[in-house]
Order: structure tokens, then C-alpha cells, then sequence
């Protein structure tokens, strides 16, 4: 069964449902990337571990963090030519997870690799600064290219729409190639069984706008997922 939701499904925030979402996304992302680039590139699922604290009363709550991200690499020499990442709601919302986050991307920077970033996160601050004024969007994909990565290609995504096609940049030599963002989330949410795991029935888990939280609502009973 698939998401109730045209793109993004807004209830995959959940604490208990976000770490194998993120998983399983990175791995789909792979996999449909796969066939299209094996001739010249070798992209891999990699992950970054670190431990986010949070104080509670007198002690303090030490909490791990696996992340997926991609990495493509060039065949002949294993050059980092693209990285591929997924952003986290302890990206946007913890120190730690800003920094771990940033710090891969600085490697990725200095390693002279295009960046993408993905982020489907409705919770938290950004993790990248650019004027958001004018842009209609709950989600963004930006693409910084290796030949001009102070600046950004924007892709504004509301709730309320479909993933998009974004380019993805590769070698100087091969361009872009294009990457089907709701193909990759479509399967992701099919594999997983989300639909069977999620209760439609309460609000979403993070704060929406109340004109959001209306058309969520006037969705979901249109789908009988809720009465």
C-alpha cells in the first residue's frame, strides 16, 4: 500500500520510525542509482556514528546516532566525485548531530566533490544557510557543485506535492544524470511496510501549520484513514 501522501510522508518524523526510514531510503537511493552509473562510478551506502547527550533531571541521556549517506566514487581511482545526504531531525536539532553532519560535508568540500543534501525534515533548523524568502517549501533539495560550491541549485518542495527529479552532478566529463526522488521514496515506503507500522488516525508527531494540519486531516478522511 502506498503513503497516503502525494511526496513526504510527515509521520516518519516519529522518533521510533526515523532511523530505519533514513536506512532504508539511503539503500533504495543506492540501489536505483546503481544501474545508471556502474560504467564509470561506484556508488556506496556509508554511515557516520556519533552520540548526541541530553540532560534529564540529574543524569544525563546518551543517545547513538547511525547514519546513511552516499557516496560516489570514481572507478579508475576511487575519487570522491558526489555526496549524497540525508538529513536527520538530530542534524537539525542537536549541536552534536549539526556538527557531525557539517563535518562530512566539510570532507566532502575539501575532497573538491559535488553535495547534495536532502532534507525532508519538518522539525529543527536548517542546516544550510541561503535566503529562503520567496521559496514555497516544507522540504528543499540543494545541489552545490564541485566548480561553484558556494552556491546552490534550490529544489523547493511543499507537503503537499510530489518528490522531484533533481540533476545529479557527476564527473566534469559525464554531467548530470537525473535522480527520481519519489521513485526512491515510493519504494522505500513499499519495502519498509510503513503503511501497516503508522496509525494514520492521530495528528502527525511534529508541528505543523494549522492550515497544514487541516488539509492533512481533510487527506486522511478522504481516505478513510481516519474518521
Amino acid at each position: 500500500m502506498p503513503s497516503p501522501f502525494p511526496g513526504m510522508d510527515p509521520y516518519l518524523e516519529a522518533a521510533q520510525l526515523w532511523a530505519g526510514f533514513q536506512q532504508q531510503f539511503v539503500t533504495c537511493l543506492y540501489q536505483l542509482l546503481l544501474p545508471n552509473l556502474a560504467d564509470r562510478y561506484n556508488p556506496r551506502p556509508v554511515r557516520r556514528t556519533y552520540h548526541t547527550e541530553m540532560p534529564l533531571f540529574t543524569s544525563v541521556i546518551r543517545e547513538e546516532h547511525v547514519e546513511s549517506f552516499v557516496e560516489v566514487r570514481r572507478r579508475t581511482d576511487s575519487r570522491l566525485v558526489t555526496l549524497i545526504d540525508v538529513v536527520s531531525p538530530a542534524n537539525k536539532t542537536t549541536a552534536q548531530g549539526r556538527s557531525a553532519y557539517l563535518a562530512q560535508r566539510r570532507v566532502a568540500l575539501n575532497a573538491g566533490a559535488n553535495l547534495v543534501e536532502i532534507d525532508l525534515v519538518l522539525q529543527g533548523k536548517p542546516t544550510l544557510d541561503f535566503p529562503r524568502e520567496g521559496l514555497d517549501c516544507d522540504y528543499t533539495v540543494t545541489v552545490a557543485r564541485a566548480d561553484r560550491p558556494d552556491r546552490y541549485d534550490v529544489y523547493p518542495i511543499t507537503l503537499r506535492e510530489r518528490l522531484k527529479k533533481v540533476r545529479l552532478p557527476l564527473g566534469p566529463e559525464d554531467g548530470d544524470r537525473p535522480l527520481d526522488l519519489q521513485a526512491v521514496f515510493a519504494r522505500c515506503y513499499d519495502q519498509s511496510g510503513y503503511a501497516k507500522q503508522i496509525d494514520y488516525a492521530i495528528d502527525p508527531p511534529v508541528p505543523v501549520p494549522e492550515d497544514t494540519r487541516k488539509w492533512v486531516d481533510a487527506l486522511l478522511r478522504q481516505l478513510k484513514l481516519r474518521k
